[in-house]
């Protein structure tokens, strides 16, 4: 999917999930996101698992970070995530800004994947939670065009998989931005607010 004279660099999306960790309100754990079933306080815990894991895959640091499927655990959020968070994610992006993360074969999520494909799975992480959060806590969110058009690719090709990664896809209007296709094609609703505010642009 990727040459390592190309590899995408994955900070924007990790800076724009950063600050939207940052800027969440503790008092909005309990609120509603756009992930069916998860809160934001559930949907943090998911990232706080996401994060180290994806760093390890980098590094090929196998261990139970990369070999739990998430879809067998409940995630716990730990203390301390606002402060912590921001700092883990800068640290996944400079793991996959070493050319050798994209190289040979990795794991993640208990499945072995080659390093090209893991660092767009975890791109991928990053911009679909970014915006999940900052939707669901009233933030705005503003992904690169770049990161935009790789997670449009991952999203259409998982759609035409026979096990979808995502839930039933979102009809979006014809013509719409990468960004806003990718995530329809995630199983996203592009206009979905938490109850009673308006969405955040």
């Amino acid at each position: 999917m990727t040459s390592t004279s190309t590899v995408p660099d994955l900070e924007p999306a990790g800076a724009a999930l950063a600050a939207a960790v940052a800027a969440t309100d503790p008092g909005r754990l309990d609120a509603p996101t756009p992930c069916a079933d998860w809160s934001v306080r559930d949907l943090l815990a998911h990232i706080d698992d996401l994060v180290p894991a994806f760093t390890a895959a980098a590094a090929k640091d196998l261990g139970p970070s990369t070999d739990t499927d998430p879809a067998t655990r409940r995630s716990v959020l730990r203390p301390g995530w606002a402060e912590r968070l921001p700092r883990e994610i800068g640290t996944l992006v400079g793991a996959w800004r070493d050319p050798d993360a994209w190289t040979g074969m990795t794991r993640a999520g208990g499945v072995d994947l080659p390093g090209d494909v893991a660092g767009v799975v975890a791109l991928d992480e990053l911009v679909l939670h970014g915006w999940d959060l900052a939707r669901a806590t009233g933030q705005d969110y503003r992904i690169d065009e770049t990161s935009a058009g790789i997670v449009l690719g991952f999203t259409e090709q998982t759609a035409a998989d026979p096990s979808p990664l995502f839930g039933p896809a979102v009809s979006v209007p014809d013509g719409a931005a990468a960004f806003t296709r990718a995530l329809g094609l995630a199983g996203r609703d592009p206009e979905w607010q938490p109850p009673g505010e308006s969405a955040a642009r």
